[in-house]
């Protein structure tokens, strides 16, 4: 993908950190101009920093994507600087709760920044995408959004609502040269989850649930979001992409049923 993306210019939200900032990274690295949208300012100065020295052209933008008035000026200042090739909706939070203790404000939180942000940044984007007659929307959906886990009512409710949004905007705004498509990860080790769950969690959700054998990287994420801004994903419209080593495939065997096979 080096240089493929030259001239290009593309929003990722949440990209100073995790999976964002590596497919900001990547887009950068195959030419492009990003501009960062988060809400942490050290992480957002970190990234900016690193790619910067890197040789690479960032634009940093302290946002909330929750608040649709730093969304648009953000948009809008971006815009300015050059026009929005590619937008990736990766801004997300992830809470856990059970379901009966979920307080409405927790709900709230979780709704806004993951379903109401991705639609605050993709609307605003897209009115000057449809203006141009193309545009890309990438939208991180998540294994979530397909089958629910304990504890996540909130997260897998909004990341499935990602799912039916970008299909929605697949189909009306394809006649506009717009296309929409979404990725759901499985588990992935980043720096945040490394600090909450054990290596002794991660061997035994490895073991249990994950036919590949091991959790994503993100490493593993970021090249299909580069595949889908590309004009070699010119058809590919309104679709869903999981990549989590076949979780979703079905429950794996117990050890003692695969020692039953005869060979």
């Amino acid at each position: 993908m080096h240089g493929k993306f030259k001239g290009k210019h593309a929003i990722v939200t949440g990209g100073a950190r995790s999976i964002g900032f590596e497919i900001a990274r990547q887009f950068c690295a195959a030419g492009a101009m990003v501009s960062i949208f988060d809400y942490n300012q050290e992480a957002l100065e970190i990234a900016t920093t690193t790619l910067t020295n890197e040789g690479y052209r960032v634009n940093p933008f302290l946002v909330d994507v929750s608040d649709q008035l730093q969304v648009n000026l953000a948009v809008d200042r971006a815009e300015e600087i050059a026009p929005v090739d590619v937008l990736v909706n990766n801004a997300g939070i992830c809470l856990v709760t059970p379901f009966l203790n979920i307080e409405a404000e927790e709900w709230q939180k979780t709704l806004d920044t993951n379903l109401s942000g991705a639609f605050y940044v993709a609307q605003r984007v897209c009115r000057y995408m449809a203006r141009r007659g193309k545009g890309v929307v990438l939208n991180m959906s998540s294994k979530n959004g397909l089958d629910g886990e304990f504890g996540h009512a909130h997260y897998n409710s909004s990341k499935a609502g990602l799912i039916l949004l970008t299909k929605t905007i697949a189909l009306e705004l394809a006649h506009l040269g717009i296309r929409a498509n979404a990725v759901c990860p499985g588990y992935i080790r980043t720096a945040m989850n490394t600090e909450v769950d054990s290596d002794e969690f991660v061997e035994e959700f490895e073991d249990r649930y994950i036919p590949g054998g091991r959790v994503g990287k993100v490493t593993d994420i970021a090249p299909i979001f580069l595949f889908l801004a590309s004009d070699d994903a010119e058809y590919i419209n309104g679709q869903t992409f999981v990549l989590d080593g076949g979780q979703l495939a079905g429950q794996k065997p117990w050890k003692w049923l695969l020692e039953e096979i005869k060979l």
